[in-house]
């Protein structure tokens, strides 16, 4: 008798449920074997711990100023931008609130600072118009006199000058095309970045008359301006 027998069988059942991948299913699985959603737990919200009292004012504090700091080290962000990310992770403004005071009493929240940062950095390393960076700040809940204030380290001289610069470089990727084709390009793509037409088509007519293009002005006889479907 061999040992399959003296098991009774069982061990011969064994083997063949393992060979042919199949197991036992729970009253807590699907159809397919995968647990059921029924079956998985939400994770309580802060909010819902406070509530059950399994978590205290000040702890949830405690782990709101963690939270707080982990985002700071990586960007600097404003306000807003915080305290939209301490709601999403489900904390109060009972809590959130006290909290970002804080961090606005020791100069570890400073929109004026953040949104100077966006200005200088968005209109040098990406020439981007005063426009733009406009609805960038406003965007990142930077409020309008702070933005204004910000916004006054660009003059139309300086837009004008980054203008040029991307012109020229729009239409130097360009040599070799039909003139028309790389004038709506580069104008539609300084349109993209804020600059009004009248800016972005000046920009890229000095651009094109540099390599020897002429007749521009034609182009636009009764104010019109080319577009970007190329």
């Amino acid at each position: 008798m061999t040992a399959e027998t003296t098991s009774g069988g069982r061990g011969v059942g064994k083997r063949r449920g393992r060979r042919n991948g199949s197991r036992s299913f729970g009253p807590d699985d699907g159809a397919d074997g995968t647990a059921a959603p029924s079956a998985r737990r939400t994770r309580p919200t802060v909010a819902e711990r406070l509530e059950a009292g399994e978590l205290s004012l000040e702890d949830a504090a405690e782990k709101a100023r963690e939270a707080l700091l982990r985002t700071l080290t990586a960007a600097p962000k404003s306000r807003a931008e915080l305290e939209q990310s301490l709601g999403r992770k489900g904390y109060p403004h009972a809590v959130s609130g006290p909290v970002l005071d804080r961090f606005d009493e020791v100069g570890l929240i400073d929109d004026a600072a953040y949104a100077e940062m966006i200005v200088r950095t968005r209109h040098t390393e990406r020439g981007l118009s005063r426009r733009a960076i406009a609805m960038e700040l406003r965007r990142r809940g930077i409020d309008e006199e702070t933005a204004r204030e910000a916004l006054e380290q660009v003059d139309g001289d300086d837009e004008r000058d980054a203008a040029a610069v991307l012109a020229r470089k729009h239409v130097a990727r360009t040599r070799g095309l039909d003139r028309d084709v790389r004038l709506r390009r580069a104008v539609g793509s300084l349109g993209r970045k804020g600059y009004p037409p009248g800016v972005a088509f000046g920009a890229v007519r000095d651009a094109l008359a540099a390599e020897g293009e002429d007749d521009l002005d034609d182009d636009f006889a009764g104010g019109g301006y080319p577009g970007a479907d190329d």
